[in-house]
């Protein structure tokens, strides 16, 4: 029988990055088959190895040192300690890029180019190279040379005037979705690269700026303000679809979706005000839209009236969007999040081995499905494996890098 691999089995990805837009871009890469060799300074490693706690428990229980959050981004990737910092690291690190198909990094804009390890430092040894960088604010401009953070991209790129409620401040969304996007669209652009690349035989720099990504997924509001000039924050009400929102319940608080004018009338029939379809105000989603406020003060007693049960039921029932509002906990015992398999078990080297649970990855190919092969590495995990293996380095060459603190 043949092995099951992902579409990406075969390419292999030299992996820079850290904290969490560049390793959520690789560990997408290695979810999908490629070899990902995580390169991590000698002793401290990713930054995130010491965002905690909480940390990983073994199975007696007890704290160890690594991290829930290095585990959020670094799966299917294996660690390889060096000091780029040092001229033998940065050697070997040109002999690796040399060999790989992808180089990820999200180092501060031109940071790389003083260790001779740019895109232009090492593309003529490898024409086919994909080399993808990612940074706070891209290669030009005038934010060129500034460090980049979720937190920062979220509140100079908009998204924190738009999330909250009406009348309150500015509210960050609550994951880093600045850095997530960012991975996602470097993923994307390194994917079409690889194909450009193994069709042509020629690479090419990727340049990712998180204030970039961040504007172009505001998508329809950033529209509806090119267009419209519309700003501000609608706390938990759609910009253009009426209503699409929380309603408070006689026992709690659902998430009503009608998303078009067929769904409005089924709604108002349940809902027992079929005269608010004929209604001059919101005959249509339009007018819905320019009338919501007026339509809030009439929807919003009728709802509370009856338990969340009730509307949950018979809006489901007439195919009109709608749900609860969960936490963590329910969330994670959904039984579409359980039938989706949303979390994965894998066992980690910590300890001797501790089994750990992941978060799984979203995408479902039917023919070349994810794989998980490696759990989160320890720091330097596979250093002296990769090293022998990809270089050719034997015992005594690899003991002399060790004892000069090049690799660990």
């Amino acid at each position: 029988m043949t092995e099951i691999t992902g579409p990406l089995h075969g390419i292999k990805v030299l992996d820079l990055t850290r904290i969490l837009a560049g390793p959520f871009c690789t560990q997408m890469l290695g979810d999908l088959g490629a070899e990902v060799i995580k390169i991590e300074r000698p002793g401290k490693g990713d930054d995130t190895r010491g965002f905690a706690p909480p940390f990983v428990v073994d199975e007696q229980g007890a704290e160890t040192a690594e991290s829930a959050y290095f585990l959020s981004a670094n799966r299917n990737k294996k660690s390889v300690a060096v000091d780029f910092t040092n001229p033998a690291g940065q050697s070997l690190l040109r002999r690796l890029m040399a060999q790989s198909d992808v180089v990820v990094e999200n180092f501060k804009t031109g940071t790389l180019n003083r260790y001779g390890l740019s895109y232009d430092d090492v593309k003529d040894d490898n024409p086919g190279l994909v080399y993808c960088s990612i940074t706070g604010f891209g290669q030009s401009g005038p934010y060129a040379n500034r460090p980049g953070y979720d937190f920062l991209i979220q509140g100079m790129g908009g998204i924190m005037s738009l999330t909250g409620e009406l009348d309150g401040s500015p509210q960050k969304v609550g994951v880093p979705i600045a850095d997530l996007m960012t991975g996602m669209y470097a993923a994307v652009a390194i994917n079409a690269a690889i194909h450009c690349a193994k069709s042509t035989g020629v690479g090419q720099f990727i340049d990712i700026g998180m204030l970039d990504t961040h504007v172009a997924w505001l998508a329809n509001v950033g529209m509806n303000y090119l267009h419209a000039g519309h700003l501000g924050r609608l706390g938990n009400d759609h910009p253009n679809i009426v209503p699409y929102r929380p309603f408070k319940t006689a026992d709690g608080e659902i998430i009503i979706v009608v998303g078009n004018d067929g769904q409005f009338k089924r709604f108002c029939n349940i809902a027992g005000c079929d005269e608010l379809v004929e209604d001059a105000r919101f005959r249509t989603n339009e007018l819905r839209v320019r009338n919501r406020e007026k339509l809030a003060v009439i929807l919003d007693p009728i709802v509370a009236e009856r338990s969340s049960a009730f509307w949950l039921k018979e809006l489901e029932a007439l195919n009109i969007g709608c749900g609860p509002i969960n936490n963590l906990d329910q969330v994670f015992e959904d039984p579409q999040v359980v039938a989706r398999e949303m979390v994965h078990e894998m066992k980690h080297s910590v300890n001797g081995g501790t089994n750990v649970r992941l978060l799984s990855s979203p995408m479902k190919l039917s023919e070349t499905p994810v794989t998980y092969r490696h759990a989160p590495p320890l720091l330097g995990e596979h250093t002296v494996a990769v090293m022998a293996d990809m270089l050719g380095l034997d015992d005594a060459e690899l003991s002399d890098l060790s004892e000069q603190g090049v690799i660990g």
